[in-house]
């Protein structure tokens, strides 16, 4: 029998993307914060939806820079990326204290982060619903990964404080008959 949820639960329905890195620079700080609100608006050409509260120290300098890099941390940096979340930039320098490698981007001024299977630089496209919704709509410019990373397993937030680690894969390629295209590497 379904059981009714509270509406300030509702997200837990949704949060199992991967765990992202935020990465921003103004005025020669750069800084990376945790996130788990985003999601993919279109794929081709690729725009990314993310959630970031005028609470947070990025929020201010993706708002002044219209730039960040997202990162995308394996299981081996779970611990990590939780402590992130948990503290802000604007008292500690996050990137020395979780000993983070910030790697020069292509694009933009924001650092990617070394240690990260993959990296998408991106500039802010859309900020109309920011005011209303703390939603950016970003365009990524760039993007990185690492195919010889042996950690490929990405974190995802059940939105209380645990997490799901990718597993096992079930490839359905035979039944994509449909959209072919998304089947080519």
């Amino acid at each position: 029998m379904l059981k009714s949820l509270p509406l300030s639960k509702v997200y837990r329905l949704f949060e199992p993307g991967p765990v992202v890195l935020v990465t921003t620079a103004q005025r020669d700080r750069i800084n990376v914060m945790t996130i788990t609100y985003h999601m993919m608006l279109c794929h081709w050409p690729p725009v990314i939806g993310i959630d970031l509260g005028p609470w947070d120290y990025s929020f201010k300098a993706l708002r002044a820079t219209k730039e960040c890099v997202l990162a995308i941390p394996t299981v081996d940096l779970a611990s990590e990326t939780v402590e992130i979340g948990n503290c802000s930039g604007a008292d500690i320098d996050k990137f020395a204290s979780f000993g983070l490698t910030a790697l020069p981007a292509k694009k933009i001024s924001a650092p990617l982060i070394a240690e990260c299977l993959a990296n998408v630089e991106c500039r802010v496209a859309d900020s109309r619903l920011v005011r209303k919704y703390n939603l950016f709509i970003l365009e990524p410019v760039k993007a990185w990964i690492d195919p010889d990373r042996k950690e490929r397993r990405t974190i995802h937030h059940n939105g209380d404080g645990t997490f799901v680690v990718d597993g096992r894969v079930l490839n359905l390629r035979k039944k994509m008959v449909k959209w072919p295209e998304f089947l080519r590497d």
